[in-house]
């Protein structure tokens, strides 16, 4: 009966901390993978189930209050289904032992630019 506490606290954090602004699905991504065990494609499908309702919200807050430049964002748009559809072919179509290395490199890159200090540019 307690086997979907541990599952259900941590898709609570990783929701709390994706709400500060921090990249709670790359956490629940490395949660899934390390600690409960999931398969690293199903943990993506996961992941990205995670991301696209707060992608999704953010998307009408940042249109409701006058944010979104919508040339850009229909530049944008081709480009980043083209991504999204090679991105889906390369996890589907390569071993998941050779995607856990550079996915670990980048992980290991993206956390050492959050803990470093931020440059600040000289007027």
């Amino acid at each position: 009966m307690t086997e979907w506490l541990l599952p259900f606290l941590c898709g609570l954090g990783a929701g709390t901390i994706s709400a500060w602004g921090v990249g709670g699905g790359t956490l629940l991504l490395l949660v899934m993978t390390l600690l409960l065990g999931v398969d690293q494609r199903t943990a993506q499908g996961i992941n990205l189930l995670f991301f696209l309702p707060t992608a999704a919200s953010a998307l009408i807050c940042h249109w409701r209050s006058g944010h979104l430049d919508r040339p850009t964002l229909k530049a944008a748009i081709p480009f980043a289904v083209a991504a999204a559809l090679l991105g889906a072919w390369v996890a589907t179509a390569i071993d998941v032992e050779l995607l856990r290395k550079p996915f670990g490199v980048y992980l290991l890159f993206s956390g050492i630019s959050l803990i470093l200090p931020k440059k600040t540019e000289k007027k």
